[in-house]
């Protein structure tokens, strides 16, 4: 197995991962931005840890959130998680489920906010959050399915997230030219048949193989 080979196979699986993050960064940026709101977050579920990481901010705490967790059952967006289903609340204070200890860890306390689990081939990937949009605006139904919208999007693009970290740490484990060359070879036979080697291609083969 050549060194080009094995380099071009883990650049296309970095260059996936870094792409996907990209893409959640696009997600809570716009979801910010249309409903106005002074933030946005996903959050994806660790399931080996069983807690939920900040993986991508727009507004307050954008800076130094990133990588940052707590209990996958703390909070809203834990209650989110395991319900999942979607919470609208004005007064996050005045709501039992609210986690003030953990807003506050974070540098930043909601008066209000949206949330709505990520949700992918019935699996919960995590949450979405919008925080403080204007108090002055009434939420409306069209919102809600707005706010599925992003969520959608969010939970595709982190299924995709996990399938490259699972790729790049298949890549970086033991047996990692034998991995490489059966991807090798599953690649040469898409090629083959007509179908494009892309990076999206390349995750789906090696989580077949591992």
């Amino acid at each position: 197995m050549s060194d080009d080979l094995r380099a071009a196979v883990a650049a296309g699986v970095l260059g996936a991962e870094e792409g996907y993050r990209a893409l959640l960064r696009s997600i809570v940026e716009v979801a910010r931005a249309i409903f106005k709101a002074k933030a946005s977050s996903i959050f994806l579920l660790d399931e080996d840890a069983d807690e939920l990481v900040f993986e991508a901010v727009a507004g307050e705490g954008s800076e130094t959130l990133i990588g940052q967790r707590f209990p996958s059952s703390t909070g809203i967006a834990g209650f989110v998680l395991v319900s999942r289903q979607p919470l609208v609340i004005e007064d996050v204070l005045a709501d039992p489920r609210f986690s003030r200890e953990t807003a506050e860890s974070t540098g930043f306390v909601p008066k209000g906010l949206m949330a709505v689990p990520l949700l992918y081939e019935e699996r919960a990937l995590g949450v979405l959050e919008v925080l403080d949009r204007p108090r002055d605006a009434k939420f409306t139904l069209a919102e809600m399915e707005l706010l599925g919208l992003f969520a959608n999007q969010a939970a595709i693009a982190l299924d995709l997230l996990q399938r490259a970290r699972r790729a790049q740490a298949a890549l970086a484990g033991e047996g990692e030219l034998d991995v490489l060359a059966r991807v090798a070879a599953a690649l040469e036979r898409r090629r083959e048949e007509g179908e494009p080697d892309s990076a999206l291609r390349l995750l789906v083969e090696l989580e077949k193989l591992l």
